[in-house]
């Protein structure tokens, strides 16, 4: 941490989950909104959105490097705001690409290819210096709420977004869709600028280790790192599985217990609850044990064993019919993940300190590009599976069992994974203790 700061209080941690919100209100509307323009207005195939989704998730494997650019830099801060400069131009010419497609398809696609790894890149770069700064300025025991509180006003950023631009774009005209593109694009950047300006402290000197080497060896330094290495591949598992989920069951209902889309939409907002109570209850949980890793592994651990059980239920679900409690089942699938999620968030920003010095960039990056392609892949794992299982079994039912199954197996492997969050080979047991984030930082 800074020593010579406090650390930052309440207020200051809103601050930056304020940049948060606005990374999400843009993500949303490029990722959500311009999706059903290319879907609805314009007829083109749903894979033309999923293409150029994953290509923003692809494009965070940047992560590690742009962590590694301010860790030599020794300052987070620039990265933050040229990272949403970047995501709000990625936006606006995302925008501008989707109006383009409905009078010159090959130009509008081929603007949005650019405008999507802009965003990628901006996402990057901001999110990963964004959250080792909170680590860096927010003191151990309260980094699970801090934590919990980012994650929960990046949704808000989604919910307002949605909320406001969904009023402002009707009727739809390409020039009112990238009018509202660009004021939502300006008013995040200013968002994070005003939240993130004087935050992070004097200027602090790199790390003589970081200053001296280029990124290839501090990739490698990271990545031997057992502690780093292993809960990458705990967060790639986890992500994976998590998101597996997410184009599955809302479907699964109104195809096995004949829901309306009504009815599965607000059988979505019950699950969405879950998720939001669970990382409020890591929130509470982690700060009164005082945000210790072994604590935390722990949330972690029986998280992902409780969703891989709620998943097994779900596979047999149609064989109980309309007796099976699908609506509580939804919510505490929900809660189960959103306490793992909210616990391993938690986890990441006081692991991000063990190992070399002058390398949380590159670590939380490396963190951070497991779980962007772990996103990027989930979604269409879980379809491909649930297509497979269909054709193997010969029915929609047997499809979602064979899914619900595979995911539930992919929780199982994350618990497993988890036992050894934070341990180093050979290692007993963990103290939780971790040192402060910036360590011996010269001044």
């Amino acid at each position: 941490m800074n020593n010579s700061l406090p650390p930052l209080g309440w207020l200051g941690i809103l601050r930056l989950g304020l940049v948060q919100t606005a990374l999400g209100a843009v993500v949303v509307l490029t990722t959500a909104a311009l999706n059903r323009v290319m879907v609805v207005e314009h007829a083109l195939p749903a894979t033309l959105p999923g293409v150029l989704v994953a290509l923003h998730y692809a494009v965070q494997m940047l992560r590690p490097r742009l962590g590694h650019g301010s860790d030599q830099g020794g300052r987070r801060t620039p990265w933050i705001i040229g990272g949403m400069a970047v995501l709000g131009l990625g936006g606006v010419l995302a925008a501008v690409a989707v109006a383009w497609m409905g009078t010159a398809l090959v130009p509008g696609i081929a603007l949005a290819v650019v405008a999507f790894l802009l965003v990628g890149i901006g996402v990057g770069a901001a999110g990963t210096s964004l959250l080792v700064l909170l680590a860096s300025r927010v003191a151990p025991a309260r980094r699970p709420a801090a934590a919990s509180l980012v994650w929960i006003m990046m949704i808000a950023g989604f919910v307002l977004t949605t909320a406001i631009s969904g009023r402002l774009l009707d009727p739809y005209e390409g020039t009112r869709l990238v009018a509202v593109s660009a004021g939502v694009s300006a008013l995040a950047f200013l968002l994070a600028l005003v939240a993130v300006t004087g935050i992070e402290g004097p200027t602090q000197a790199a790390p003589a280790a970081s200053a001296r080497s280029g990124f290839g060896p501090a990739l490698k330094e990271v990545w031997a790192e057992p502690v780093a290495r292993h809960f990458t591949i705990f967060v790639f598992v986890s992500m994976l599985a998590y998101s597996a989920q997410d184009l599955i069951l809302e479907p699964f209902a109104g195809t096995v217990f004949g829901m309306s889309l009504g009815e599965t939409t607000r059988l979505s907002s019950v699950q969405h609850g879950g998720v939001l109570a669970g990382m409020i209850l890591i929130a509470i949980v982690g700060s009164l044990s005082g945000g210790r890793v072994a604590v935390l592994r722990g949330w972690i651990l029986g998280g992902c064993l409780a969703a891989c059980a709620l998943l097994v239920a779900l596979a047999g679900a149609g064989m109980a019919g309309a007796s099976f409690p699908l609506r509580e089942s939804f919510f505490v699938l929900g809660l189960a993940n959103g306490a793992f999620a909210a616990a391993a968030i938690a986890t990441m920003m006081q692991l991000v300190s063990q190992g070399a010095e002058g390398r949380q960039g590159v670590r939380m990056g490396m963190f951070g590009a497991a779980q962007a392609i772990a996103f990027g892949a989930g979604g269409l794992a879980g379809t491909v599976v649930l297509d497979l299982g269909r054709l193997l079994t010969g029915s929609a039912g047997g499809g979602y069992v064979t899914v619900f199954l595979a995911d539930a197996g992919l929780f199982l492997a994350a618990a497993m994974l988890a036992l050894r969050i934070g341990r180093a080979p050979g290692q007993r047991a963990s103290t939780g203790n971790v040192p402060p984030l910036m360590g011996r930082q010269r001044a």
